[in-house]
């Protein structure tokens, strides 16, 4: 569990959590879930989303390794000319198909969404502000993240039409996959991005975690959540910066989604830090490697808003440990008052 102390935990923050303001009066809580068809269609849908890791991959081995000199060519040419255009190519046509994807997406992973307190979330719409909604874990592949896609309307107010996910700026200098993930609203998750989205008011989901997280999976520690939370503070300070509501967010059900092996060691861990993702090989669906994930029933929970003060350029470590702290503390009772019903019964939230 969290070891989140008493000592970094000021007293109003002790009374939020004893209170029911912590999103523990279940009669608050909107409850949105799609019926589950992995079927033809959200099957096509959803490997045209995620099957391009895969896709990638082998069509650069098959031109390395099979093609011939015009094959090559061709392959590489394409390749070459994904990363000269524009990333959002071919503009609304690329929103349309996105759409498409993750209306198809809802279908194929039976998504199921529990707000705790949407008045809260259209109180902070109304007042035209920012929402960070950090959502844990992040697993092989943070997917689940598509439910704050616009399109699924599962949000309130201007918090959802802004809908949008920040991931790894690795995503966005591979070729094909650069131009999917901006149809489906993705965005870097860079210092300037987040800043900027909080400055104008727009609303987005991000993992904290990251890459880190995957180095901790453990096949050998199945009832064991690993969340790396305990350094990851620069959301905190920003959402400071801006006095910007951050949200804790989990999602259940992301593990089973692929099957993996990695090599493990400092060697791995420094080339993931630099590359912003683990090199590994997973497979899903069928056993294909880097194939589209099994269709598992996606369940997430969005708590109740952490209103921050706005600090501005000079915001005080003791703030950031304080809000740090009741994040962290928030989203270890979030995950406890649902994985019950998410059947994660046995299961044990560490945050490291």
């Amino acid at each position: 569990m969290c070891s989140t102390t008493q000592k970094e935990l000021s007293d109003a923050d002790l009374s939020r959590l004893s209170s029911g303001s912590s999103g523990s009066d279940s009669s608050k809580w909107k409850v949105h879930e799609a019926p589950q068809d992995s079927g033809l269609v959200p099957t096509i849908a959803v490997t045209l989303w995620l099957g391009w890791n895969g896709f990638v991959l082998w069509i650069i081995l098959y031109a390395i390794f099979f093609a011939g000199l015009w094959g090559r060519m061709t392959v590489f040419g394409l390749l070459t000319l994904s990363l000269i255009l524009p990333v959002n190519f071919p503009g609304k046509w690329g929103d349309r198909f996105g759409e498409w994807m993750m209306l198809q997406a809802e279908k194929y992973f039976g998504l199921k969404t529990v707000i705790e307190d949407e008045e809260d979330l259209i109180r902070h719409s109304k007042e035209n502000k920012a929402l960070i909604f950090a959502f844990n874990p992040h697993d092989m592949l943070p997917y689940a993240v598509f439910a704050f896609n616009p399109v699924l309307r599962r949000l309130p107010g201007k918090i959802g039409e802004d809908g949008a996910c920040l991931m790894t700026s690795a995503i966005f200098s591979i070729p094909l996959l650069r131009h999917v993930y901006s149809w489906v609203k993705g965005l870097p998750v860079d210092k300037r991005t987040f800043l900027g989205r909080l400055h104008k008011g727009e609303s987005f989901a991000f993992t904290p975690g990251g890459v880190q997280e995957v180095l901790m999976l453990d096949p050998k520690k199945p009832d064991d959540v690993v969340l790396y939370l305990k350094r990851r503070k620069g959301f905190i300070k920003l959402a400071l910066t801006t006095g910007s509501p951050v949200v804790p967010v989990f999602g259940f059900n992301l593990d089973g989604s692929y099957g993996y092996y990695f090599p493990r060691g400092r060697l791995v861990e420094q080339m993931s830090r630099q590359l912003g993702m683990v090199p590994l090989l997973f497979w899903g669906r069928w056993g294909i490697p880097y194939g589209i994930p099994n269709p598992q029933k996606i369940h997430v929970v969005i708590g109740q808003a952490i209103d921050v003060p706005k600090e501005g350029e000079n915001v005080s470590q003791e703030s950031i440990d304080r809000y740090h702290a009741l994040f962290m503390k928030e989203l270890e009772l979030l995950f406890e008052r649902h994985k019950e019903e998410a059947g994660y019964g046995r299961r044990q939230l560490k945050i490291i």
